[in-house]
């Protein structure tokens, strides 16, 4: 069973940054895709950031140049590093882990971008 424990979220001024990261526990973590995704409130959930087990990248348009996703296979953990931030990149942030048809979810944590 894999677990996803989100944490780095919190209240930042415009135009600050915040890294989020999320740890994995389970195995294979490897060969994870795995991803950040956020929800507002009475609005669907949608990604901003996605990376494979190769290492390759996508990005939602409303956050190209400005997040950037990474992975330490180690660590067993993902990054989001997330500059230029301005309130409408307020949302609850969410990991995210899929394997074929596997798919797993942490809890979430709150990002704030509010002067």
């Amino acid at each position: 069973q894999v677990q996803l424990v989100e944490s780095g979220g919190g209240l930042v001024q415009p135009g600050g940054s915040l890294r989020l990261s999320c740890t994995f526990s389970g195995s294979f973590f490897t060969i994870y895709a795995m991803g950040w995704f956020r929800q507002v409130p009475g609005k669907e959930r949608k990604f901003p950031a996605i990376i494979d087990s190769g290492g390759s990248t996508n990005y939602g348009d409303s956050v190209k140049g400005r997040f950037t996703i990474s992975r330490d296979n180690a660590k067993k953990t993902v990054y989001l590093q997330m500059n230029s931030l301005s309130p409408e990149d307020t949302a609850v942030y969410y990991c995210n882990s899929r394997l074929g048809a596997s798919t797993f979810w942490g809890q979430g944590t709150q990002v704030t971008v509010s002067s």
